[in-house]
C-alpha cells in the first residue's frame, strides 16, 4: 500500500495544476453571472462528507481540491487526512477566501473529490470480497469495517494484489489512479509507454505468433520495460513464459480454469527443471460478485476497471456559513 511508505501526493507532477487550471476555464469560459451577485466580500464554507448510501465516506483527492481554491486565492484547513475514513455528516474541511471565488470553485472542487473518494473507499469493499470464500460473500458486513478487515486479509493473502486498469475517463486518468492509491489499489500501468501489453489484437498482426510479438517488444523495450501478454488458454500462456513475457495475463478465464492454468504454469516454471521469473494477472470481468472465485496462491494479480467504473461517487457538499 503506497500510503504506507510516504505521502501519496509526493508523486504528483507540478502539471497536474495546468488540469486544474483547464478544468476551472471549462466550467466559467465567460461571464461568472453568479459572482457577480455575491461579490468580493470574505467568506468561510465547511466541506461536509454526507455519503448517507455508502454508510461510511473515504477522502482521497485533497491535492486536486487545494489546488482549485489555491488558484482562486482561498485557502483550504483540513479536519479529516486524505484515507481516513469518516462518518456522515463529518465536517472534513472549512474554506476562506472571497465569497465568489469560493463558489466558483466549488463544482470542480466536489466533482473531483468525490469520484477520487469513490474509486478509493471502492478499492476497500472489493479487496475484502477478493479473499473471501464464494459462500461468505452473502454475508458481508457493513462497509464501515472494511479498512480493519482490510488488514486481517493481508495475513491469510500477502499474495494478493488487487489492480486498477488503463480504462479511465481520457482527460482524468490522473486523479482516477491517485484515488487507487489512497485507497490501497495497485493503480497498474499509467500508460501505453509505462508497460508493453500484447493484447490478442498485437498478437494477431504478428501473425499469430507469441513469440515474435514477445521477442519485438523485448528488443525495443530492452531492460527497463516489463511486457505483459494477454492469453486466452493456458497453452498460450505456456507459450508468453517461454519466449520471455514478465507477466501472464488469463484474460476471461473461468474461476476454475484460472486455478488449472495457473497451478499448470507453477507447477512447469516456478517447480520444474525450466524455471521461469514470471507473474500471473488474472482479468476480464471481475466484480464484486465473482472475484473470490479468481483468488489461489497462485495467482499474483487480480486487475479490474470495476474499481474505477461505474463506481458510487462518495458524496460532499459546500456550504457557506451565515
Amino acid at each position: 500500500m503506497a500510503s504506507a511508505h510516504g505521502q501519496v501526493a509526493n508523486l504528483l507532477n507540478p502539471n497536474y495544476k495546468e488540469d486544474v487550471t483547464r478544468w476551472l476555464r471549462e466550467d466559467c469560459p465567460s461571464f461568472d453571472y453568479g459572482g457577480f451577485v455575491v461579490g468580493e466580500g470574505m467568506a468561510e464554507a465547511r466541506l461536509l462528507g454526507k455519503s448517507k448510501s455508502l454508510v461510511q465516506g473515504l477522502l482521497a483527492g485533497v491535492p486536486f481540491f487545494d489546488e482549485v481554491f489555491r488558484q482562486l486565492d482561498c485557502t483550504v484547513e483540513w479536519h479529516v487526512h486524505e484515507g481516513s475514513s469518516f462518518d456522515p455528516i463529518k465536517h472534513c474541511a472549512t474554506v476562506r477566501g472571497p465569497v465568489r471565488k469560493i463558489l466558483l470553485g466549488e463544482r470542480v472542487a466536489l466533482n473531483l473529490l468525490a469520484r477520487c473518494s469513490g474509486i478509493a473507499f471502492k478499492y476497500l469493499s472489493l479487496s475484502f470480497t477478493a479473499c473471501l470464500p464464494s459462500h461468505a460473500i452473502t454475508n458481508l458486513p457493513d462497509p464501515e469495517r472494511s479498512a480493519q478487515l482490510l488488514s486481517l486479509i493481508r495475513v491469510h493473502s500477502q499474495n494478493t494484489i488487487l489492480a486498477g486498469t488503463r480504462k479511465t475517463t481520457p482527460g482524468f486518468r490522473l486523479v482516477e489512479k491517485y484515488g487507487m492509491l489512497i485507497g490501497g489499489c495497485d493503480a497498474h500501468r499509467y500508460d501505453l509507454s509505462a508497460m508493453t501489453m500484447l493484447k490478442d489484437n498485437h498478437i494477431w498482426a504478428c501473425g499469430g505468433s507469441i513469440t515474435k510479438a514477445v521477442h519485438a517488444a523485448k528488443a525495443v523495450g530492452g531492460f527497463a520495460i516489463k511486457v505483459e501478454v494477454e492469453c486466452q488458454s493456458e497453452e498460450e500462456a505456456e507459450e508468453a513464459v517461454r519466449a520471455g513475457a514478465d507477466v501472464v495475463m488469463l484474460d476471461n478465464f473461468t474461476g476454475e480454469g484460472v486455478r488449472r492454468a495457473a497451478r499448470s504454469l507453477q507447477k512447469t516454471f516456478r517447480e520444474g527443471e525450466d524455471r521461469r521469473e514470471f507473474l500471473v494477472e488474472v482479468s476480464g470481468g471481475l466484480t464484486e460478485d465473482n472475484v473470490s472465485n479468481f483468488v489461489c496462491e497462485e495467482v499474483d494479480v487480480l486487475s479490474t476497471s470495476s474499481i474505477h467504473q461505474g463506481v458510487k461517487h462518495v458524496d460532499f457538499s459546500l456550504k457557506i456559513v451565515h
